[in-house]
């Protein structure tokens, strides 16, 4: 069943619109929406020996999300953009999960070339997704990676950007800006859909508006370029007042349970179960 929350989520996206400046690396979007994403897993209820951290990248939300759940193995997909200390950090934190927790991570380029998460099935409890749904040409097939991954009773949960993001950089002249459309450009509607076409259950979808405010054109292109809504960084500067002074970027957030992983995939509307898998009560 779909529970979506669309008005709720207009109501705060219209009715208490968030603003902040963005004048630091995207890496600030990242933690923001995670401990948002972490305040909503608040209310859920859910034993997580094993987590799936992707994209995982070194931030504030991190002391945060060992808190949640103390003592979780945590296994994380990472990006390859990391520069300075941060590289240094995360080697050292690699190092010491393969020797007191048995856990690992794997470059995101390896699931973009192969399609397959590296983790064996049913291996974890919690799939923890931030803001990389929208740059997947194909997340049908991811959300079919997180069903073989997730233990039975585990939870998906995710974030990423929709469809209005960058909105108002779309009502200019193409020859201010070359513009080019998220890889996946799905609405919640469109997620919510996907997601029980993939057998996950019980999904909930909420989605808000952040409208970030800028000082500078130079700082909005670098957004624009790193939230990959521009098809080439321009060669030269767009004339002064061209360009808006504010970005909205639409946030969708979203879990769902994998329940029911014994029952073959469903044909014609009937699942099927194996014999086996039946009770059968005794006196």
């Amino acid at each position: 069943m779909h529970k979506w929350i669309e008005r709720y989520s207009l109501e705060i996206a219209w009715g208490a619109e968030y603003t902040e400046p963005m004048t630091q690396s995207i890496k600030w979007l990242q933690d923001e929406i995670a401990e948002r994403m972490l305040q909503k897993l608040d209310i859920v209820k859910l034993e997580v020996k094993d987590v799936l951290l992707i994209p995982e990248f070194p931030g504030r939300y991190f002391s945060a999300f060992k808190k949640r759940f103390p003592g979780a193995r945590i296994y994380g997909v990472y990006e390859g953009d990391l520069t300075g200390l941060d590289v240094l950090s995360f080697e050292a934190l690699q190092v010491w999960r393969r020797l007191f927790q048995g856990s690992h991570s794997s470059p995101l380029s390896a699931y973009l070339k192969s399609g397959k998460l590296d983790l064996p099935d049913n291996s974890v409890d919690l799939i923890f997704c931030n803001l990389l749904l929208q740059d997947l040409a194909d997340p049908a097939h991811f959300l079919q990676e997180c069903w073989r991954t997730l233990k039975e009773g585990g939870l998906l949960t995710f974030s990423y950007l929709g469809p209005d993001t960058g909105k108002e950089l779309r009502s200019l002249d193409a020859s201010v800006l070359k513009l080019k459309n998220l890889l996946s450009p799905w609405d919640m509607h469109d997620m919510g859909d996907a997601l029980v076409g993939k057998r996950f259950s019980d999904p909930v979808m909420d989605m808000e508006f952040l409208h970030l405010n800028y000082v500078s054109d130079v700082l909005l292109l670098a957004d624009a370029q790193a939230l990959k809504l521009l098809q080439t960084a321009p060669t030269k500067m767009p004339e002064k007042g061209l360009l808006p002074q504010k970005m909205t970027l639409e946030v969708v957030y979203g879990h769902a349970w994998a329940i029911g992983k014994h029952l073959a995939k469903a044909q014609d509307n009937v699942a099927y179960i194996d014999i086996n898998q039946i009770g059968h009560k005794t006196r």
